[in-house]
């Protein structure tokens, strides 16, 4: 069964950058499209971004659109989440989920499956 990790989290200033990654074991990733989420305190699961499964479909959020990146390596089964031109607002735990399929249909939590335990993103000002 598919495990999923997520790593690269941490503290940084606004303004700042950070590297996510969300690691398969178990099973390879390159059967699914892969969904970054986060989830702050009290907040709902936030749909961030999705890949698909050959990284031929991009979806991000409006509000992260012009500061985030998502990319993966599926010969190391690996989806990175490049985040640049860090907020406070960012802070959050950072999720990683798949589809049952290929394709990113929507950035709606109740889509994936498998998630990671996260991985946490502090900005401060």
């Amino acid at each position: 069964q598919l495990q999923l990790v997520e790593s690269g989290g941490g503290l940084v200033q606004a303004g700042g950058s950070l590297r996510l990654s969300c690691t398969a074991s178990g099973s390879t990733l390159e059967n699914y499209a892969i969904g970054w989420f986060r989830q702050a305190p009290g907040k709902e699961r936030e749909g961030v971004a999705c890949i698909g499964a050959i990284g031929h479909m991009l979806t991000l959020a409006p509000s992260v659109r012009e500061r985030f990146t998502i990319s993966r390596d599926n010969g190391k089964n690996v989806v990175f989440l490049e985040m640049n031109r860090l907020e406070r607002e960012d802070s959050a735990v950072y999720l990683c989920g798949r589809t049952h399929g290929q394709f990113c249909s929507q950035l709606s939590k109740y889509e994936f499956v498998d998630w990671g335990q996260g991985t946490q993103v502090t900005v401060s000002s």
